[in-house]
């Protein structure tokens, strides 16, 4: 089995950062979300992965590079993101008429694929498809099912959903998907979607099977996505040290990793310092990831992702906050006091 992971799209919803960066590759707890992707592909034991890429091409390109993955890795380059069952078509000459798994890229599931793809594997299906219940269907994809428990029909963000069963965003499939996909026209969106492409499989007698999701899953497509995710997966942290302390409290599970300093400050977690950060007379609160070469001085930092390379000093106290790389946020010593703001378009601010 192969496995095609998308990492393109232009990522709206995450915008300003995503202006600057490929959304796949905004961390979650100090991890690029997209490596959480390429890991459980590597942990269900398949090691031909294709991953779309789009904007920020090089980007997704170079970052995944930077890790000696145990698997062999081709990039495949969709361009306009023209929809799920378009970046299958892309990848049919990777594909190569062999069964693949779908991972899209945004995704984070707590229990990995493994038993998921097994299911298919011992089923043998056309497509196995991974569902979960969520509390509301209706800003997703949605399954109907027919008197025997079988998928009749997928809809997307149905106004009234026919179940609370929603698509999770990790598919498998046969090589027939290739002609499914060839034989829709494109949605509304002039794009062509996936749920119609299965949607073809249903209606043509081919089978599809579900496997459902019981551990967290979270779409990271937008900030609070973000936010939640890394706390998610900050709950299932080991504690390390592997910094200096002076001066400082730690309560809980905190990792705090090679070249760290935290001096006259309390962590607490569960929350992770990354490499060469500096924390000084701060507070680093619970679920705050702080990344790599970080300066947070004389701050309050809670329930927050800190990306690379950003110096926060004097700030007074920042909770449920997203902050992307090489930001500088500095209290101003000049009187009249007031704040000044260089800010990106669809930028939320709130004081």
């Amino acid at each position: 089995m192969k496995a095609l992971i998308l990492s393109g799209g232009h990522g709206t919803r995450l915008r300003p950062l995503t202006y600057s960066q490929q959304k796949q590759l905004i961390p979650v707890a100090n991890k690029p979300v997209l490596f959480y992707a390429i890991e459980d592909v590597i942990e269900a034991g398949i090691r031909d992965i294709g991953i779309i890429v789009g904007p920020n091409k090089e980007q997704v390109i170079e970052t995944v590079r930077s890790v000696d993955w145990d698997a062999d890795i081709e990039f495949i380059y969709q361009g306009d993101p023209l929809g799920l069952a378009h970046a299958i078509l892309v990848a049919e000459e990777f594909l190569d008429d062999e069964e693949f798994v779908m991972y899209l890229g945004d995704n984070i599931l707590r229990d990995g694929i493994i038993e998921h793809a097994q299911k298919f594997k011992e089923l043998n299906p056309d497509s196995l498809i991974l569902l979960t219940q969520v509390d509301e269907p209706q800003r997703f994809g949605v399954a109907e099912f027919d008197e025997n428990g079988r998928v009749k029909r997928l809809i997307e963000k149905p106004k009234v959903p026919p179940s609370n069963y929603a698509l999770v965003g990790v598919y498998f499939f046969k090589p027939i998907i290739i002609e499914a996909c060839k034989n829709i026209k494109p949605s509304w969106r002039n794009e062509l979607e996936i749920t119609d492409a299965i949607q073809w499989l249903i209606d043509n007698g081919y089978r599809v099977e579900t496997s459902i999701v019981t551990g967290w899953w979270k779409d990271t497509g937008k900030p609070e996505d973000i936010l939640e995710a890394n706390r998610l997966v900050l709950d299932d942290i080991e504690p390390k040290n592997e910094g200096k302390l002076e001066n400082s409290r730690i309560i809980g599970r905190v990792i705090i990793e090679e070249g760290a300093m935290i001096r006259d400050s309390v962590v607490k977690g569960p929350c992770v310092i990354g490499k060469n950060s500096q924390v000084v007379n701060a507070y680093i609160g619970p679920y705050t990831s702080i990344g790599n070469n970080c300066v947070i001085e004389g701050t309050e930092i809670e329930d927050s992702v800190i990306m690379d390379g950003s110096v926060i000093i004097n700030a007074g106290r920042i909770v449920e906050s997203l902050i992307g790389r090489n930001v500088k946020i500095i209290e101003a010593n000049s009187k009249p006091k007031g704040c000044r703001f260089v800010v990106g378009d669809n930028s939320n601010i709130v004081l």
